[in-house]
């Protein structure tokens, strides 16, 4: 069989144990995960409205452009339809960016640690992976800067950044969206913008118009508490976006997923009400981690990632016999720590009483 060479020994994602999975396994009645992200709260109550009474003919292909969303999303962003790009959540932008600009011979620049998915699909298409390490939890964009040369086809900054939660301030990205040569794609994956609440942060969908080769990647996955869908979409200038939608598989989102996203972004006030809930569990762990002395990364997201002066594995593994399921910071790159979804008030105090549980039996409170 005549598989890419560069696969050889590459792993597909490993998801984490399901909250079932858990139960099985520690023999226990209530497991809560808090560790791929998901709102808490889950979607706006008007889609579970909406799918109690919904009639779907399951024998008809849904709208492979999917026109009623697509039109919502373009006067709620205020950009044309045609600068919008729809995947099977962020993952199949990614690898439709991927697959329609990388190769052998050029390069792709990112930070590290981020979200592993740009590496592992620059991998798949044979490309160069170049990785600048972080700047106190930042992208560091000068060395990032310094890493482009005439073979670069895309640079990627996660903002915030996943797992550290960091945000890299409007004005930097700006700075480096000028400097960045014009034939480079410079790609701002949003995922958690909803939850961002710096002042001073502007909205990059302005970049756009100065800027044709950035291209902005946002989801209904998180703040919108609709990840079982799988609904993220990309903006861009029309002349990318037409690039890119040939690569794109027909009739990537249901019928089922373009309806519940549309309904999704039409409740504003339940997300408004989300990053209210969001910042008062942020401060919960932000309290408990100054009280203890434990390191965190400031965070413009729905998760935290917190020192633990333990081993992650072990932790991670305490926590999920006690019934909660959070990501080790081994298997993200950053040892000693972890990255926690922020829950509902009720969850985060149960954990951070379980997890005081566990750094009591390693000694380190």
């Amino acid at each position: 069989m005549k598989f890419k060479k560069q696969i050889e020994g590459l792993q597909a994602y490993q998801p984490g144990k399901t909250t079932d999975e858990v139960k099985r396994l520690f023999n226990l009645e209530k497991v809560v995960k808090l560790a791929s992200n998901e709102n808490p709260y889950g979607a706006s109550p008007k889609v579970k409205a909406y799918l109690d009474n919904a009639k779907v003919n399951y024998a008809i292909y849904p709208d492979g452009y999917a026109t009623k969303l697509r039109t919502a999303v373009a006067k709620h962003l205020n950009v044309s339809e045609k600068q919008l790009l729809f995947g099977n959540g962020s993952d199949e932008n990614i690898l439709i960016v991927s697959r329609a600009i990388l190769r052998p011979g050029l390069n792709t620049v990112m930070a590290s640690i981020t979200f592993g998915q740009y590496k592992h699909n620059a991998i798949v298409e044979g490309a160069e992976v170049r990785e600048v390490p972080l700047k106190n939890g930042e992208h560091d964009l000068e060395k990032m800067y310094d890493a482009i040369d005439e073979n670069t086809a895309i640079v990627w900054i996660c903002n915030p950044n996943n797992p550290t939660g960091t945000l890299t301030l409007s004005q930097k990205i700006k700075e480096f969206v000028e400097k960045v040569p014009n034939d480079v794609l410079i790609v701002l994956d949003e995922a958690y913008t909803e939850y961002i609440t710096d002042d001073e942060y502007e909205d990059s969908i302005g970049l756009l118009e100065k800027h044709p080769n950035v291209l902005i990647m946002r989801t209904f996955s998180k703040a919108y508490g609709l990840a079982s869908f799988r609904v993220g979409y990309a903006i861009g200038s029309e002349v990318v976006i037409s690039q890119l939608e040939p690569t794109r598989e027909p009739f990537n989102n249901t019928v089922l997923s373009q309806e519940v996203a549309l309904i999704g972004l039409e409740d504003q006030t339940f997300i408004k009400e989300c990053k209210i809930k969001n910042n008062a569990g942020k401060k919960q762990f932000e309290e408990y981690c100054k009280e203890r002395n434990l390191d965190f990364y400031p965070s413009h997201t729905n998760f935290i990632l917190m020192e633990v002066k333990a081993d992650s594995d072990v932790v991670f593994q305490g926590l999920m016999q006690r019934g909660f399921i959070v990501r080790s910071g081994n298997a993200l790159g950053v040892p000693g720590y972890l990255r926690i979804t922020i829950g509902t008030g009720e969850e985060n105090t149960e954990l951070l009483q379980k997890l005081d549980e566990v750094l009591r039996e390693e000694g380190v409170i």
